[in-house]
């Protein structure tokens, strides 16, 4: 073997040798990152896992528990029964048999607000009922009386008797709850006593919907079912931000709706007092303006209402209430029926293509 033959030889097995290393290394290269990177890994989930067990989430999970002991004992089972005749059995009547009455029952939430026994709840919940039971968080059950009902709102004020005082939630501001806050909604879901169920404010000051015009709704993504119906939801303080009365479709779909606080605590004032709820009136058909006009159109003005008396005539666009703007009818009429009655308020209008102002003077809705 001559020297070039002998080196050629030995390039070719240094050549062989680089092959296998850097095969190896290409082999080796991944798993090497892959481990450093899984000790990353390890490492954040360790940091996370210290955060966890810090203070503030420590605190966190306090809330989740402290919530059920501080608004639970204030939450009540509604019960409401009504008994009902069958058409068939009311013509077996008519031929002098004796007819066959049937039971029916619904089952909602309600919150003691008083600590002599009175309670809100939803009045769909107890509406044309014969007999109304109410379940104490201790599992006693009181007969209750029916004080009122605003079937408008869906609200409606029960009081049972009891030997002693009872727990009370305490009313927040919802004028202050923002899209983003957590709430909790505390209820009888399906019978089960005491359910809690988290989520955040989705919406606030939802306007025109479960055919309600006369007032907004808070919406929340909170777990609202059949029988949370008239219980509270409350915010991190334990406040009663709303009350829960609907829910979109027939079952859970992450889109549920409560009666803000203030408009609840207004309305339960109301009834106490004087049994009933008094609403602004002006004596308007409205409808909504076409998408190219902004404001709301005068559909009909009733006689001698008190839109009469101002001279809104049909055709008018209404574009604002005492100088705030409104684009749709039920910012109006929900406006209109919580000024008080007898206040005099300022309407911006347009007619026929010219602006002008008139001034209403709000009267008393007819009950």
């Amino acid at each position: 073997m001559t020297v070039d033959t002998a080196q050629a030889a030995n390039r070719r097995t240094l050549l062989l040798v680089a092959g296998f290393v850097a095969l190896v290394g290409l082999i080796a290269w991944p798993s090497f990152v892959g481990r450093m990177q899984y000790a990353r890994t390890r490492a954040e989930i360790a940091a996370i896992r210290d955060a966890a067990s810090g203070a503030e989430l420590s605190a966190v999970g306090k809330l989740f528990t402290t919530l059920p002991r501080l608004i639970g004992p204030a939450v009540v089972n509604v019960t409401s029964q009504r008994r009902v005749v069958l058409v068939a059995d009311e013509i077996a009547a008519l031929r002098g048999f004796t007819p066959t009455r049937v039971t029916d029952e619904a089952v909602g939430s309600g919150v003691i607000i008083e600590k002599d026994g009175v309670i809100v709840t939803n009045y769909h919940v107890v509406a044309n009922s014969d007999e109304i039971v109410v379940t104490l968080a201790d599992g006693q059950d009181f007969q209750a009386r029916l004080v009122g009902a605003d079937p408008a709102s869906d609200l409606a004020v029960l009081r049972i008797d009891t030997p002693h005082d009872l727990p009370t939630a305490i009313w927040g501001d919802s004028d202050t709850v923002e899209v983003g806050e957590m709430v909790w909604a505390i209820g009888n879901p399906f019978g089960l006593d005491r359910t809690l169920t988290y989520g955040i404010v989705s919406a606030v000051g939802r306007l025109g919907v479960l055919d309600s015009p006369y007032q907004e709704f808070l919406q929340t993504d909170a777990a609202i079912n059949p029988g949370n119906s008239g219980g509270p939801l409350v915010d991190v303080h334990g406040r009663i931000m709303g009350i829960t009365t609907a829910i979109v479709g027939k079952d859970y779909s992450g889109i549920g709706f409560a009666i803000p606080s203030n408009t609840a605590r207004a309305v339960s004032l109301a009834i106490l007092e004087s049994g009933y709820v008094e609403r602004g009136y002006v004596g308007m058909a409205l409808r909504a303006s076409g998408p190219a006009e902004f404001g709301v159109l005068v559909a009909a003005v009733e006689p001698k209402s008190p839109a009469d008396a101002a001279g809104i005539r049909p055709g008018d666009l209404v574009v604002s209430f005492d100088g705030e703007p409104v684009a749709e009818p039920a910012a109006l009429v929900l406006h209109l029926t919580r000024t008080p009655i007898g206040e005099q308020v300022p309407l911006g209008i347009v007619r026929g293509g010219t602006e002008a102002g008139v001034t209403v003077q709000v009267g008393r809705r007819p009950r």
